[in-house]
């Protein structure tokens, strides 16, 4: 095994471990940022893409993040109990749509700074070069991952 440049760690021999692991330590250092407003990553995540997205099918909000619908249900609940989204019936009597509330919308407003906090951290430790390069890449693994 290899070590990664500069850090120490060992390059693992398998992308999925390696990607895992990057996403715990990351999801570790926003949450830290988070802890102050008494959300997660996971529920920031959702507030900033409904807050992107508007008005959204649960399907819809599924393919967005990657996340299957039991997964998103499940992570949806709280925000809805804590009032911060609005779920109604589409068109379809089964589609759901959702949709931040004005209370979910000034929850997110005011937990960006600490989420922006994180961005600038994570942006440092990489440098601008890599910070620009990461999101392409990432997308790209994203879609290279969809295809089964």
């Amino acid at each position: 095994m290899s070590a990664l440049p500069n850090s120490g760690l060992p390059i693992l021999p398998c992308a999925c471990a390696n990607l895992r692991r990057a996403a715990r330590a990351v999801t570790r250092m926003y949450n830290h940022e988070l802890r102050a407003t008494g959300l997660e990553l996971t529920q920031f995540t959702l507030l900033m893409a409904l807050n992107i997205t508007g008005e959204i099918t649960q399907g819809d909000l599924g393919n967005l993040l990657a996340l299957d619908s039991t997964s998103l249900t499940r992570m949806l609940k709280p925000l809805a109990r804590r009032g911060w989204i609005e779920v109604k019936t589409g068109k379809d009597r089964r589609q759901k749509l959702f949709r931040l509330t004005s209370k979910g919308r000034e929850k997110f407003e005011q937990s960006r700074p600490y989420w922006d906090r994180a961005q600038k951290r994570l942006e440092k430790a990489l440098g601008e070069p890599e910070w620009n390069q990461m999101g392409a890449l990432l997308a790209e693994v994203t879609r290279a991952g969809e295809g089964t």
